[in-house]
């Protein structure tokens, strides 16, 4: 199977790109480096958590789980592809159940790599949403590291999408909400 970085703009903040399992990426994105990253040994100290108010969750008789919503200074957002449309997803925010003994912050910057392959770094709380079977806590971030050709076996490919576009991509009501409520907005 090739595995190749594409992409429909050259990497402008209006183009769509995709990047598979060991896909080629350029050494760069708004002056932060495509690098691999080194998983720290103890996720619960992980680097990238703020400290920053956050309510107690609702939890509603649901699972608990963490993601981030991952934006680039362009503009665009990382999404991730489930394996297999996994949970009926075709596109994601990377997301993923609470671990013991891991803050939500620690558990949203693993899940983010281990879907995505990127290291994110929080920057505010964007809010608690429900699914189907889990209410996932959100957080807002930025890249600070990593490569999506990186990404763990969760995830078919990653891809990064100007925020326009993501209803394009998201086929689940959460995900809609997320968009209409975090990242589009009224100017």
């Amino acid at each position: 199977m090739a595995t190749v970085y594409f992409g429909t703009g050259g990497g402008s903040s209006s183009s769509i790109e995709h990047f598979t399992k060991g896909a080629r990426v350029p050494r760069e994105l708004n002056g932060v480096p495509f690098k691999s990253y080194e998983p720290p040994s103890d996720w619960a100290e992980v680097a990238g958590q703020a400290d920053i108010d956050e309510p107690p969750m609702k939890l509603r008789g649901k699972k608990v789980s963490a993601g981030l919503i991952m934006s680039e200074p362009d503009g665009r957002v990382w999404i991730v592809k489930p394996a297999n449309e996994f949970g009926g997803y075709r596109y994601t925010f990377p997301k993923g159940g609470h671990e013991d003994g891991l803050s939500l912050q620690a558990t949203a910057i693993r899940e983010t790599f281990e879907e995505s392959g990127l290291k994110g770094r929080i920057i505010s709380f964007a809010g608690d949403y429900e699914g189907d079977t889990s209410v996932t806590r959100y957080y807002h971030a930025v890249r600070e590291g990593g490569s999506p050709a990186d990404h763990g076996w969760e995830s078919e490919g990653v891809s990064l999408v100007p925020k326009g576009k993501l209803n394009d991509f998201l086929n689940r009501s959460r995900d809609k909400k997320i968009v209409r409520e975090q990242l589009i907005t009224e100017d």
